[in-house]
């Protein structure tokens, strides 16, 4: 966490210009910032022309670096699950530990770093060098299915699918307490204020608007049950960030290992929030239909056996691509 006082001289500046002065950063790097919600004016989200008043404090959370500089450097030696593959679009298997993208300069052992070495074209894909095509994130102890994309276009065209609601992502989680019927909730998710690594679902619309909450519904179904646990199979069509586990933390089931949204401790042999993007199915950008599944951890399955909890299986589609009657494979 990095903090300024606004100074009487800096009455009336502009925020983003007052950024990058005392980051000694660009402005597009403080823009960025802004935009992606790690900057607060006096704990509050602000806008990257907000005014400054004397006295405020701005606060930034993370890294606050031009994304060239966070650019993915290629990592040929590093494991990379290629779940399937066509000319324009790449799913992969994310290992659980592993983070999507580097978030500091130099950074290695991201998922983004091994798929640049294979997949070179799609370092030029995305609207931030660093996001090396991904067309969307998973936490870095979520574990299972990511998108990637080999073309600008095909990007654009995922990007869209997402923001319009179009792509189902399916999850295995275990949670604490006993779930024993289906269940959801549809709550906007917005930042903390108290915390910015965290979202809250919120339920008052005055205070939603007040927060810039964001509408997200989360659903799911029970699995299996014991030892005080629950398996469940949860199903989002949005995809704030940490929805899966902001709604089930406030339906009163956090995720085994969450300690940032109050789960249970993890479990000795699966480290880290237990987690799994089982499934996605989209709109394929060259038309038909995609669809990617990826098996559960062999550590994350061998934990659930332990606990008697048996690994449910997870049906894969008859063509992962399905586009005019032709499939595609691992590539």
């Amino acid at each position: 966490m990095r903090e300024w006082l606004v100074a009487a001289d800096d009455d009336g500046e502009r925020l983003d210009r007052f950024l990058a002065a005392r980051a000694a950063v660009s402005r597009a790097a403080a823009r960025r910032a802004i935009e992606e919600g790690a900057v607060r004016v006096d704990g509050r989200r602000a806008r990257k022309g907000q005014p400054l008043r004397a006295g405020e404090r701005v606060t930034v959370e993370g890294p606050l670096e031009d994304a060239a500089s966070l650019a993915p450097a290629p990592e040929p030696d590093a494991p990379l699950a290629v779940l399937l593959a066509d000319d324009v679009v790449v799913a992969l298997d994310k290992p659980p530990g592993v983070p999507t993208h580097p978030l500091r300069a130099g950074e290695r052992g991201t998922l983004a770093g091994a798929l640049v070495a294979r997949f070179p074209e799609c370092a030029a894909v995305g609207a931030d060098p660093r996001e090396a095509g991904f067309a969307h994130r998973l936490d870095v102890e979520t574990s299972g299915v990511i998108l990637a994309a080999r073309t600008q276009a095909a990007w654009d065209a995922l990007r869209r699918a997402f923001r319009e609601g179009r792509v189902e992502k399916r999850y295995l989680a275990l949670v604490a307490g006993e779930v024993a019927a289906p269940g959801g909730i549809d709550r906007p998710l917005a930042h903390d204020p108290r915390d910015r690594r965290r979202v809250i679902a919120v339920a008052d619309p005055t205070e939603a608007a007040r927060l810039g909450a964001r509408p997200s519904v989360t659903r799911w179904e029970p699995l299996a049950a014991a030892a005080g646990l629950t398996l469940l199979r949860a199903s989002i069509s949005t995809g704030r960030m940490h929805q899966v586990r902001a709604h089930l933390a406030a339906a009163g089931h956090p995720l085994v290992g969450d300690a940032l949204y109050g789960g249970p401790p993890a479990l000795d042999s699966a480290p880290g929030h237990f987690l799994h993007a089982e499934r996605i199915v989209a709109p394929h950008p060259s038309g038909g239909t995609l669809d990617a599944t990826a098996p559960l951890p062999a550590s994350r399955a061998a934990a659930l056996a332990r606990l008697g909890l048996d690994v449910p299986p997870t049906p894969a589609a008859p063509d992962p691509i399905r586009r005019a009657g032709r499939a595609c494979g691992t590539g």
